[in-house]
This record gives structure tokens, C-alpha cells and sequence, in this order.
């Protein structure tokens, strides 16, 4: 706390009682890197020495890192710790977020509904064979768990808790097997989750560069207390942080990964092996992950025969990728729409597709907590006209999937998956205003022989939209799948 060292070691002796934090009393005021080197067996002992360097009156908060060796039964105990920290923010600040601090991944709670999940899954794995490594009968005889009864597989299989533990017991090759597999499944369903926009993070703390409220209005107040719900609207200012050549080069230490050059728009990306996808008919899908500059998405290995990624030499990598990176502007700009104050009178009126709370802090200070909504439900739910956008805020919009816009002329701009790529695609266009939409920098493909118009998706396309909405204004939004 004086200055006079810069690494501290403390056991449990040291974890009770004492203070580690970056103290604003203190002389030394540094970023704390508090790593985990020996969780124990009771999380308890471990969420009392995590608090030595995270208290109140701290200049800053520390970084954890726990530790874990390659004996994958470790994981066991911090996921406990994981576990309790989150239900600790949840008792203690009524979000789940506050507790855990950040500290751990999604995949790294063991003991969550999307583990549960993966468990079960990876039971039906093991009964049908479909583990390499460790057949039913190996299970059965080194966990002592019965997976089995007359009828096939139990109804009632041994839970998440039982499994771990049973884990410590297993020699490292069998624990690595089984943990290997069990951590895919897992990783499949928090990954579905997060890019359906459904999976739970509690409390979510938006930030940004700035944050301005442009709009606010109300729009219901209860008629007992008189307490307002009120619809902001807030302009978001982000500074993108696109992956650096040399960053995007380090991927090549993974021996599976391949470097690519688009041979039609000359775009560059990554490609890196990602985990595969178990479908409905049991059968797996090898999948794909395409790094981009400022993006990442995961495609079936399948996909890619039909694309037009071909496989590039660092030189011709290193130009593409870099002028790519020369292109995105260092700032981007969008706008949200929050629905603040008194929730719950309304809170069926709000869509029910995604149910999370966001909290964020404008530049003047204000703090605000509330429901995300998009522009269409603004626009069918209060009746209101389609808010003035730019060529750039509806290009944002369109791409984030969730509304389609609709133009003069019975068009629309909607986002459509074409070849497991998101895309920006105009319909409604009648033959005759064909060639000139293609002037504008819309590009046409044949795709199960209709011809289909697309704007560009990287930051070019705003050019070309707003050359569109001088002659097609935006008439109105409306929601995808009901939202």
C-alpha cells in the first residue's frame, strides 16, 4: 500500500481482515491484477480474499484472474465461486451482474441453466455412442452413475452437481475427454443465446463514448402515485476498435487457420476453426469462424464451397486487411430507444422477445435504467411517424435485424442470411427501376433463380442508401417476428 513493492502474495491468513485495494488514501493507487493461483475447496475462503483488493474508496477496481491448470476437474471450484458471486450481487444489489464483478465467463458457471442443459445433452451423446473416447459402459464403471434403466435412458439423470464431482475421481485422459465434450455442448448453447438476444446477463452496463438524450416523452403515468414511464431517446457515440493486422496475423499459431481474400469485393478475413453444431437429427455440423476488421461470425464448413473466399498469401492478406482497416471511421454513431421510469404497469406492452434491463450514463451525468426498445415498436406501438433517419442510422438499423424499413415506392430494406452472411437486401423494386438501383451501387445475385438486390454492408453501403432516400424516403418501421 506504500509503494514499496509491487507484488503482494497472500494465503488465507492474509485474506481476512486486511486491505489490498487501490485506496485513494494510499500511496500506491495502481490497477490491481488479483490473481487466483488456489481456489480450495470451500468458495467461501476464496470470494473473502477476492475482497482484500476490492473494496470501497478505491481509485479503481482490480483485474481478477483465476488460474486453473489443465486437470479439467479444477474448474469444479471455480464455478462455485463463480455461482455464489453472482447470487451474492443477486441478494445483495438485486443484479446478478454487480456480484460477479465481470470476473468470470458465461461458459465458466457450471451450475447454470445452459450447463444443465449441455449435461443432458451430453448424456444422450454418451448413451448413443457418439463420444470418442469414453463409451456407456466406461462412464458407468469410472463414475459409478447409472445412466441406464428398462426402458433406455433414465428420465431422471444425475444432476450438474453429482457429475462434477464425480469428475475429481476420473483419471486426467478420461477427465479431459468428457470435460472436452461437455464444454462444447456448452459453449454451443451460450453462444445461441447471446446471438439470439435472449441469454440473461442480469443488469447490463451499456457504455459508449458519449451518451445524449435527444428526446424524452411520456408515456404512461400511473394513476395512483402519479409516477411516469417515460421513452427516451438517446444518441450513441462509439469509437470502434477494428482487430489490428498484427492481431488478426497472431491467429496463424492455431495450424487450422487459413488466411482469405474475398476475390469479389477484395475484403479480407480469418479463418479459424470454431465448434461444432449438434442438430435436431443428432448429427454434427463442423462450423467455421470467419474474423473480420471489426466483426466475427461463425459459418457451417459446408458454406464456404460456395462463397468466394479464397486462400491468400500473407502479402496479398496483409493489403487487404489493411486497407480495410484505413476505412472504418473511428467513431460510429446510432440511437437507442429506452423506456425509463415505472416499468411494470407496461411491461407487457413492451416486446417480449428480449427482457433485458440496461443501465447507462449520459455526458451531463444523468443515470438511467431501462428497457431497450426498437424504432418499429416506437413507431407501431405509440402511433407515432417514422423517425427521421439518416442514410447511416438506417443502414445500422437494418443490419441489427430486428426492423425493416419501409421506403416510397412499396420498397423495403430488410437484413437477410445469405450463405451464413448477414446482408442488407432491397425488396420490392419493380423491373424497370432495376438498372438504376444497380447505378446507385446495389448489387444484384441470381439466388434460386430470382434476381435479389443487396447493399453493400461495410461502411460504403451509407453512401449508396442515401443516394436511395433522396428519391424513397423512409414512409415507416415496422418489427421483425412480431417485436
Amino acid at each position: 500500500m506504500d509503494d514499496q513493492k509491487r507484488i503482494l502474495i497472500f494465503s488465507d491468513a492474509g485474506g481476512t481482515g486486511r486491505s489490498y485495494h487501490a485506496d485513494l488514501g494510499a500511496k500506491n493507487q495502481r490497477l490491481r491484477v488479483h490473481y487466483l493461483l488456489e481456489p480450495g475447496w470451500k468458495a467461501d475462503a476464496a470470494i473473502q480474499g477476492l475482497g482484500r483488493t476490492n473494496r470501497t474508496n478505491q481509485a479503481q477496481p482490480p483485474l481478477f484472474r483465476p488460474v486453473a491448470t489443465d486437470v479439467k476437474a479444477e474448474k469444479r471450484f471455480l464455478s462455485t465461486i463463480a455461482r455464489r458471486l453472482d447470487t451474492l450481487g443477486a441478494i445483495t444489489r438485486g443484479q446478478r451482474q454487480t456480484g460477479g464483478q465481470g470476473l468470470f465467463r458465461p461458459e465458466d458457471n457450471l451450475e447454470s441453466p445452459y450447463a444443465r442443459d449441455a449435461l443432458r445433452q451430453l448424456y444422450r451423446r454418451i448413451y448413443r455412442g457418439d463420444v470418442e473416447g469414453c463409451s456407456l459402459g466406461a462412464f458407468e464403471d469410472a463414475t459409478g452413475l447409472s445412466l441406464t434403466d428398462d426402458n433406455g435412458l433414465k428420465d431422471e439423470l444425475p444432476p450438474i452437481t453429482t457429475f462434477l464431482n464425480r469428475l475429481l475421481a476420473l483419471t486426467i485422459d478420461m477427465q479431459a475427454v468428457l470435460f472436452s465434450a461437455f464444454e462444447d455442448l456448452l459453449d454451443q448453447r451460450i453462444e445461441g443465446a447471446i446471438a439470439a438476444g435472449v441469454y440473461d446477463l442480469g443488469l447490463e452496463t451499456l457504455r459508449a463514448e458519449s451518451f445524449r438524450v435527444t428526446d424524452a416523452r411520456v408515456i404512461y403515468t400511473h394513476p395512483g402515485s402519479g409516477a411516469e414511464t417515460q421513452l427516451l431517446t438517446i444518441a450513441e457515440k462509439r469509437r470502434n476498435t477494428p482487430t489490428a493486422l498484427a492481431d488478426a496475423l497472431d491467429w496463424l499459431d492455431d495450424p487450422k487457420a487459413r488466411l482469405l481474400v474475398n476475390s469479389r469485393s477484395g475484403r479480407a478475413a480469418v479463418q479459424v476453426p470454431a465448434t461444432s453444431l449438434m442438430l435436431d437429427d443428432g448429427t454434427i455440423e463442423p462450423r467455421l469462424r470467419l474474423i473480420r476488421p471489426t466483426e466475427a461470425s461463425t459459418v457451417p464448413a459446408r458454406m464456404m464451397e460456395d462463397t468466394h473466399w479464397l486462400e491468400a498469401d500473407r502479402s496479398a492478406f496483409s493489403a487487404a486487411w489493411t486497407v480495410e482497416l484505413a476505412e472504418v471511421p473511428e467513431f460510429s454513431e446510432a440511437t437507442l430507444h429506452i423506456v425509463a421510469g415505472l416499468l411494470l404497469p407496461i411491461w407487457k406492452q413492451l416486446p417480449q422477445d428480449e427482457t433485458r434491463v440496461y443501465r447507462l450514463q449520459t455526458d451531463d451525468g444523468q443515470c438511467i435504467i431501462g428497457r431497450r426498445v426498437s424504432p418499429a415498436w416506437v413507431t407501431t406501438k405509440l402511433a407515432c411517424d417514422a423517425p427521421k433517419l439518416s442514410a447511416a442510422q438506417v443502414h445500422a438499423l437494418v443490419l441489427e435485424g430486428k426492423t425493416v424499413v419501409r421506403l416510397a415506392e412499396g420498397m423495403e430494406l430488410h437484413r437477410s442470411r445469405v450463405m451464413g452472411v448477414n446482408r442488407i437486401e432491397l425488396s420490392g423494386f419493380t423491373e424497370a427501376a432495376k438498372d438504376r438501383l444497380k447505378a446507385d451501387g446495389f448489387f444484384s445475385e441470381i439466388i434460386s433463380w430470382k434476381l435479389r438486390l443487396f447493399c453493400p454492408t461495410d461502411p460504403t453501403g451509407i453512401a449508396v442508401l442515401e443516394r436511395l432516400l433522396v428519391r424513397c424516403p423512409v414512409t415507416g418501421l415496422h418489427a421483425r417476428g412480431g417485436c
